[in-house]
């Protein structure tokens, strides 16, 4: 292990969650609708959404020596070690106070997964699997107009690829455990959303 990544992760060693936290890890292709959803049960439930993308960005623009560090190795095309983005989501529990996470988008693959549970001393409480039809998720994708680069034709089918390769043995790995609630995404945001509360719901309600 590099010294750079040493020093990025030093901090912490192992578990310090003073809290024994619900986590569910939400899982799903590009333009699944993960992210909807995921908004939706903050409101209704009191998670608190983590995506570890958006905190590998935020950790990038601080210009921290971290940020520095995961700049470097996406500008280089390296995969950012899987215990880098442990720890921001780590750091993120501790800070947030809360003690109901959704993890959106990780783990990637077997590797960030074995990381995970290593590193953290936490097993999910179950993942939630948006299943969509990749000809779906390819409208979606191209219908939407938020400006992002990498919606088009080709990029989305290598994310769907990478997505199959990667993320389909860590679901099948939580399957066998029984861990898995998989909510068909292909429907109407309502009716999709109307399956995910019977799964969190009534008794994790926030009481408003």
């Amino acid at each position: 292990m590099g010294t750079v990544l040493e020093a990025a992760i030093k901090d912490t060693n192992g578990s310090i969650l003073t809290k024994n936290p619900t986590v569910v890890f939400v899982l799903g292709g590009p333009g699944s609708g993960k992210g909807t959803q995921c908004a939706n049960l903050v409101e209704h439930f009191g998670f608190t959404h983590l995506s570890a993308g958006d905190l590998l960005r935020a950790e990038i623009k601080s210009g921290s020596e971290n940020g520095t560090m995961i700049q470097n190795m996406i500008k280089e095309g390296k995969i950012v070690p899987s215990e880098v983005t442990i720890k921001l989501l780590q750091r993120a529990m501790q800070e947030n106070g809360n003690d109901k996470f959704l993890i959106d988008g990780f783990p990637r693959n077997e590797e960030n997964r074995a990381a995970f549970e290593e590193v953290t001393g936490i097993e999910p409480t179950f993942v939630l699997y948006f299943d969509c039809p990749e000809e779906e998720m390819e409208r979606r994708l191209l219908s939407r107009n938020q400006g992002r680069e990498d919606d088009n034709i080709e990029t989305i089918r290598k994310r769907f690829k990478v997505f199959l390769d990667s993320s389909l043995p860590v679901i099948n790995y939580y399957d066998a455990k029984g861990k898995v609630r998989k909510i068909d995404a292909a429907r109407p945001v309502e009716e999709v959303f109307d399956s995910v509360k019977a799964i969190f719901g009534p008794k994790n309600e926030k009481i408003l």
